[in-house]
Order: structure tokens, then C-alpha cells, then sequence
């Protein structure tokens, strides 16, 4: 799993969807799009939308200074750009460290995190990409 970091949380995704990783790059924001669409990006040639997970998941902006990193995934064809704070590290888990998100935990969120993986010291939130790039 390749893990992240968003407001200060631990967060992950299957490494199968990772196409790539790339530093800050420009963004042309474009018009009448929800909030979590920060905009596109000219990768090689191939024009990628880029969505805020910090926006996505209702998290406060990225301070400004702080440059935001692209995890790029491939979906059913398509490059999508995933806007985050910074990479963790890539990590295998046990699946018995694992837990769905709890019935407690309500809203949208509940719906763009598969679970959480118990690590040393702190929770590991498992991201569902195909949800958290359909909105």
C-alpha cells in the first residue's frame, strides 16, 4: 500500500493503482467545477484532471507554501492526478490489522474510506479511489 499524508492523517492506497508519483506540478484551474477539482495538468502530453483530496475530504487547504504532491492512478483507462501533502512510504499490511470504517462514522467520508489498518502508533485510513475520483 502506498501511503500518504493529508492534515496531518496517514492515509493509503493500493499500490495496483498507483501509475506514478510526481513532484508540485502546474495546475490550470478550470471554470465551474466542484471544489475538490483543483484543475489539469499537462503530463507528457496527456491532459489530467487533478482532485484535492484535502478538499474531496472536507479537510482544511493546504497551507500556502506547501506545494502538493501528485499521485497519479490509472482508472479505467484514464490518468487521474490525486493532490496530497506528502508520501509516506510503501508498506505491506495485515489484513487482521484491518477494520471497515465503523457505523458511527457518517457523511461522505464514510463513503470514500474502505476502512483502517491498526499500525504502530496510529491508524492507517484505506482510501476507495474509484469513490473518492467519481465525485
Amino acid at each position: 500500500m502506498l501511503t500518504f499524508e493529508l492534515a496531518g492523517a496517514l492515509y493509503g492506497l493500493e499500490v495496483e493503482q498507483v501509475q506514478e508519483v510526481l513532484r508540485a506540478q502546474k495546475v490550470t484551474r478550470v471554470p465551474l467545477h466542484s471544489a475538490a477539482i483543483a484543475g489539469l495538468i499537462n503530463l507528457r502530453g496527456e491532459v489530467v484532471t487533478a482532485i484535492d483530496l484535502r478538499a474531496r475530504l472536507s479537510l482544511p487547504p493546504r497551507p500556502e507554501g506547501q506545494d502538493a504532491v501528485n499521485i497519479v492512478v490509472r482508472l479505467h483507462g484514464e490518468s487521474i492526478s490525486l493532490l496530497v501533502d506528502s508520501i509516506a512510504d510503501v508498506v505491506e499490511l495485515d489484513d487482521r490489522s484491518f477494520e471497515p470504517v465503523p457505523d458511527t462514522l457518517d457523511g461522505e467520508v464514510r463513503d470514500l474510506l474502505r476502512g483502517a489498518y491498526k499500525t504502530e502508533g496510529r491508524l492507517l485510513l484505506a482510501l476507495d479511489v474509484q469513490r473518492a475520483v467519481a465525485g
